[in-house]
């Protein structure tokens, strides 16, 4: 295995060559329908598993990586950042990949892909599941059958989320980066001539949004938390146009993400949790932005037969009571592609 290259800077986990990824919360979607992307409502706080050995349980030691706080039922997104160099980047919702339904097995394979391609994938907010859809992260205990986890490998033993982070090959990532240097300076000749006009940037998709959310929320029961699937929103899984051996066979870093229930973040940490998650029916009532994203370069992949058997949280959790407003045309904010110093080392673990 090579050496993990992964660290916490803030609320940032940086994974490798400058990978960004942030742990985004967001709006519960209803599990009925096809809805737009939901907004940013902050980050979910990030702690390195080893820097509260004392009061973790004993395989998160083995397992090593990161830790945050989720509510039972709360959804989530993951913003990519960070470097413009490309990266493959495997997700894993208890090590069932996110993007083929299959088991993880810490490879690149394109029969089906079984990962994503950054810069072009800006974000995922979900598994795989549906042509030009996703379905969403939402974070739900481990022992109900309720996990992706569980009802694709009929066992929970696993939870949490992984990530891994492959670079280019070594000849691919020079062509690459010579290939950039000359468009730097052919960009830089032409700005020397032709000053681009002052326009202050639009705020993307993965800027946090400051809003009050309510308290209390309901309770999370035990510590040990896996992902299950939300409501279905328009999202494209982006297929890679690369050849397979442009990239390398060994990870530059991988983390695995522990999720943990408010009461034990608090027993764990000695710090407060974030509040419970904001009302949906009154962040739309306020007439605040959802999104929709649109690449026209961009191939979406086929979704996964596995992944879309999987059934909602609904099923096992009960019907989703939270009332619904649907956004008014005008709220729906339409995004494109844009144009084209790091913290303590995270420790892996066996897993």
């Amino acid at each position: 295995m090579a050496v993990n290259e992964a660290r916490i800077e803030g609320d940032t986990l940086l994974l490798g060559d400058g990978v960004r990824v942030r742990f985004m919360r967001t709006l519960r979607l209803p599990e009925k329908g096809t809805h737009g992307l939901p907004p940013g409502l902050g980050t979910f706080p990030l702690r390195r598993v080893e820097d509260h050995a004392d009061t973790v349980p004993e395989r998160w030691r083995a397992k090593g990586g990161v830790m945050m706080p989720v509510y039972l039922r709360e959804a989530m997104w993951l913003s990519f950042g960070g470097s413009a160099e490309p990266t493959a980047l495997q997700v894993g919702v208890g090590k069932v990949c996110a993007i083929s339904g299959k088991k993880w097995t810490g490879r690149l394979d394109r029969r089906p892909q079984n990962y994503v391609v950054l810069p072009r994938q800006p974000w995922l907010d979900g598994i795989n599941s549906g042509e030009g859809t996703v379905r969403q992260f939402v974070a739900v205990p481990l022992g109900m059958g309720a996990t992706v986890e569980g009802q694709v490998t009929g066992e929970e033993t696993v939870g949490g989320l992984q990530l891994q982070a492959f670079p280019l090959a070594p000849g691919p990532r020079a062509a690459w980066r010579e290939e950039q240097r000359r468009l730097a300076e052919e960009r830089a000749r032409f700005l020397t001539t032709n000053p681009p006009p002052f326009a202050p940037a639009p705020m993307g998709y993965g800027a946090p949004m400051a809003m009050a959310a309510p308290a209390g929320g309901p309770p999370a029961a035990g510590a040990a938390m896996g992902v299950g699937a939300g409501g279905t929103m328009r999202q494209e899984v982006y297929r890679d146009d690369r050849p397979a051996g442009d990239w390398s066979a060994t990870p530059e870093a991988r983390v695995f993400v522990h999720l943990v229930t408010p009461p034990e973040w608090r027993r764990i940490t000695g710090e407060e949790p974030p509040p419970s998650p904001a009302d949906r029916a009154a962040y739309t009532r306020a007439g605040l932005p959802w999104y929709d994203y649109d690449d026209p370069d961009g191939t979406d992949l086929a979704p996964s037969d596995t992944l879309a058997g999987v059934k909602p949280v609904g099923e096992w959790l009960g019907d989703d009571l939270d009332p619904w407003t649907p956004p008014a045309p005008h709220q729906t904010k339409h995004l494109g592609p844009p144009s084209p110093p790091p913290g303590a080392p995270i420790a892996d673990g066996d897993w």
